[in-house]
């Protein structure tokens, strides 16, 4: 279409929640997202707009600046006679956080007429691709009034208002049917696009370990607004028909190059955590049961507790190798590039290799880290990096990470680190394919803007033990709030992820 004329647009995205950035809870800075740290391998930088979402914490929320914000009232550790307090505050906090993100404080809208380059929305499926835009979800918003209760602190329409503000921020009414495909066929009218990522599938499956359910979809799902599926796990028909009609569509736009990540497994991530009963030994590979990674093993009930059976968990697996399977199948036909994630996620669960580490770090990451003194202690002996995908964990009197690190406080998406690992593995992928870089990824940059890893909240070495102990029951006179606001907290900060809201 542009001949030999250089395309205007060096870098789009279209995707979900890990191409947008979302982090410990919400989506904050996506400054800090692996397009960004991709973008600035390119020099001269290419122009790559996205939106800010900085005000008030992010949105639904940001738990890292909520527990930050608790330690600035309360000090490195709260007291079990405070937490009637910390629930005081953290309620305050939330109702700030909701007014603003409902538009009570300020017009939310943006003056611009053209396209963010990063059209990723958090909490879409394939086919909210072409979908979602921003009149239907205006319409939901207006049709479903928010509610004020101790159960429903955070924005209750969280994703329908960033999709708005995403896929037409200035809310023109010439642009409210505008979708994500939408956007990018604009943008590459508007002088080529050379590079789109396309990072999309994760939530056709995420569903069942976020809500601890594993349903189905069936046939009407594929053509229901997202707001009103009620399944957690599309079947693999439903899955190809599905990134079938987006690769077709994206086909058409003509951009030059088009990458598309393989979904890693869901049971890896620590939003679930495997347990095994009484009667089974420790052993690799599948626990008995999933469920919140709050509950520790002695506490675990199957008859009381959310879970997956390991069936379930192996069945919930099988199906994403079925979808990585159609992902590499369509990426042949239309000439995509396949950037192998689910690979390198699993070469870093350590917890169900036993310990070992089959992916190896890239070496300049590993002497960055050496490099870093809030770091360096992730680097053993032997110069084995020991970062993990288990839920992070802080030494309460070194205030050091000592396990973790590549997921955030939400226990789905990455750690700023995290995101510097997919945009070495992005990178590596758009190098093969022809893309012209005239710098490395910029590890040092990337691990001194992860605070949450180098200068992790004292709190955070008590969370799960505020967690755990909430679930138990706790004491009567803080129970209601408490654990109305701080478990509920932890189950709707992936909300977006759940196919019916």
């Amino acid at each position: 279409m542009f001949g030999k004329k250089q395309p205007k647009h060096k870098l789009a995205v279209i995707g979900d929640s890990l191409a947008q950035g979302f982090q410990n809870g919400g989506i904050y800075r996506t400054d800090i997202n692996f397009p960004s740290f991709i973008r600035r391998c390119f020099n001269p930088r290419p122009d790559f707009d996205q939106p800010l979402f900085t005000a008030q914490a992010g949105i639904p929320m940001n738990l890292d600046v909520i527990l930050r914000g608790l330690e600035d009232e309360f000090g490195p550790t709260i007291e079990w006679d405070e937490y009637s307090g910390a629930a005081s505050h953290t309620i305050k906090t939330l109702k700030r956080i909701k007014s603003y993100w409902e538009g009570e404080k300020k017009d939310l809208r943006v003056l611009r007429d053209t396209p963010f380059h990063n059209q990723a929305v958090w909490g879409f499926a394939v086919n909210d691709t072409w979908m979602v835009n921003e009149k239907n979800s205006r319409e939901f918003i207006e049709d479903h009034k928010e509610r004020y209760s101790v159960f429903g602190m955070l924005p209750e329409h969280a994703k329908y208002t960033t999709a708005r503000m995403v896929l037409n921020p200035s809310f023109d009414p010439t642009l409210q049917e505008r979708s994500q495909i939408d956007n990018i066929e604009a943008l590459h009218q508007d002088g080529g696009v050379e590079n789109l990522i396309a990072c999309i599938g994760h939530n056709n499956a995420l569903g069942a370990v976020v809500n601890m359910q594993f349903k189905w979809s069936e046939p009407e799902d594929l053509e229901t607004f997202m707001a009103f599926r009620k399944h957690s796990v599309y079947r693999p028909e439903h899955f190809e028909i599905e990134y079938r009609k987006f690769a077709e569509r994206i086909a058409r736009i003509g951009v030059q190059r088009v990458f598309v990540p393989t979904i890693p497994y869901p049971t890896i991530a620590p939003v679930c955590r495997g347990v095994n009963s009484q009667y089974s030994a420790n052993h690799l590979g599948y626990y008995d049961y999933y469920t919140r990674f709050w509950i520790w093993d002695e506490d675990f009930d199957p008859e009381k507790h959310p879970h997956l059976t390991k069936d379930q968990a192996i069945q919930l697996d099988f199906t994403v190798d079925e979808y990585n399977s159609i992902i590499r199948k369509t990426a042949r036909e239309f000439g995509f590039h396949v950037v192998p994630m689910a690979k390198n996620v699993a070469g870093m669960a350590r917890r169900r290799l036993g310990g070992e580490l089959v992916r190896s770090y890239p070496k300049d990451f590993i002497a960055a880290l050496k490099r870093n003194p809030l770091t360096a202690h992730f680097v053993d002996d032997n110069g084995d990096v020991t970062l993990s995908t288990d839920f992070i964990r802080v030494n309460k009197e070194s205030r050091k990470v000592y396990k973790g690190g590549i997921f955030s406080l939400d226990g789905i998406h990455p750690t700023t680190i995290g995101y510097g690992l997919m945009a070495n593995v992005y990178r590596d992928v758009m190098l093969r394919a022809g893309v012209k870089f005239q710098k490395p990824i910029d590890w040092d940059h990337i691990i001194n803007e992860d605070s949450l890893v180098t200068h992790p909240p004292a709190l955070l070495s008590e969370l799960r033990l505020v967690l755990r102990y909430l679930s138990l029951g706790g004491q009567e006179r803080f129970l209601k709030i408490g654990k109305g606001v701080f478990q509920h907290m932890f189950e709707l900060l992936s909300t977006g992820h759940n196919q019916h809201q």
